[in-house]
């Protein structure tokens, strides 16, 4: 071979000419969520779920005739990790939307970044990110939510708890971080609104294993139900300090005492606690959720799930972009975020069916009709029973 032939190979390779799958023949979609450390079943399971998700659709002929492909992160939990990543999906990888993440202090810290890049974000996980209250900074949202938020796990709680179960004197115990005191202003305002004020308000870090003072100053107070927000390893010591100081209230909690390392560490002690939840494993509602749940399981042999809310709610963000990218006709982010906003297909999802989930001034998917209480029973989380909750 002379050498004009051999500088013209090295071209030819160098810029990629001689590769069989060229960049536009793949749409890059950012996932990313902790998925390293306490939160990361909830990260795990997300992704997993997307990829279920790109599986599928791919196996279908993708969209519009491209492959979908994921590019995803570890935020690990950390606010500033979260907004870095943003930056990097955004200008470095081209992605054209972004699902994730999990935690509400890596949400609100890296939502902007969509907003001012103009490419839609659908939040799949965190139920305190800010979402429509946004729109007052950016009248064009790019962001949306395919959660039960806080506002709707909140009055969930609160009207189980009093409503339903008659409480009188209900304690609050909720972590520090933005999620966890996100969760406790709203179950205080959700209780205000039926004239009931809470006998104790406390919290927790991160990481704290004795539950102790809290519940002391929980009893003294003469609580007679607890109302948690946290994630799996704290809410599974305060159950387990409820046990080893023999004051064992009823716990009603935010969705994530779903988490396997709520159940597994809890234990006996985690009998009981109710929870609001999108997705149940044992009693999937839809014949979508069964077949995800059947893929699930063959594909990752995890059962149960680390985080079925997640991995179910992962897989239902990623086939509703994947309607609004057919339906804008391309990838291009403002025409993905009307489409959006104007979904003509229904989503028939693994938590539920969807018929324009979303609205030019309304980003929140999931509404309380969309939710139901399941309760933790000998290390599984089943569908509420009316007995399921002694007092």
């Amino acid at each position: 071979m002379n050498k004009a032939a051999l500088i013209f190979a090295a071209i030819f390779l160098a810029t990629g000419m001689g590769c069989t799958k060229k960049s536009g023949d793949e749409i890059k979609i950012g996932v990313f969520g902790p998925f390293t450390g306490g939160s990361a079943p909830m990260g795990v399971s997300m992704r997993n779920g997307v990829q279920i998700a790109m599986d599928q659709i791919n196996a279908s002929g993708g969209v519009l005739g491209k492959k979908l492909v994921m590019v995803d992160r570890d935020d690990e939990a950390k606010n500033e990790r979260g907004g870095q990543i943003m930056q990097e999906l955004l200008d470095k990888e081209q992605v054209v939307a972004v699902l994730g993440p999990i935690n509400t202090g890596v949400a609100n810290a890296s939502s902007r970044y969509a907003n001012e890049r103009k490419v839609p974000m659908i939040i799949n996980v965190s139920a305190g990110a800010k979402v429509n209250e946004l729109f007052s900074e950016f009248p064009e949202n790019f962001v949306f939510h395919f959660v039960a938020n806080d506002d709707v796990q909140s009055e969930m709680i609160v009207a189980e708890a009093v409503t339903k179960r008659n409480f009188k004197k209900p304690a609050l115990l909720c972590d520090d971080t933005n999620y966890g005191q996100n969760g406790r202003e709203k179950m205080e305002a959700a209780l205000k609104k039926i004239g009931v004020t809470p006998s104790y308000i406390g919290k927790f870090k991160i990481k704290d294993t004795d539950m102790t003072a809290q519940l002391q100053q929980a009893k003294a107070a003469g609580a007679d139900v607890i109302l948690a927000y946290g994630i799996g390893p704290e809410l599974a010591s305060l159950s387990n300090s409820m046990e080893r100081i023999s004051f064992k209230l009823p716990m009603i909690a935010s969705w994530t005492a779903a988490m396997s390392n709520y159940v597994n560490n809890a234990l006996k002690n985690g009998n009981g606690t109710l929870m609001p939840q999108t997705f149940i494993e044992s009693a999937p509602r839809t014949e979508v959720g069964k077949k995800f749940l059947a893929e699930y399981r063959a594909k990752y042999k995890e059962q149960p799930i680390a985080s079925a809310v997640s991995a179910a709610q992962g897989f239902d963000s990623m086939h509703v972009l994947k309607l609004a990218i057919e339906q804008a006709g391309g990838t291009d982010g403002a025409k993905i975020k009307v489409a959006l906003e104007d979904l003509q297909a229904t989503l028939e999802g693994a938590t539920g069916t969807y018929s324009k989930p979303f609205s030019k001034t309304d980003h929140e998917a999931i509404k309380a009709a969309n939710v139901q209480m399941a309760v933790v029973k000998e290390g599984a989380v089943l569908a509420q029973e009316s007995d399921s909750i002694v007092k």
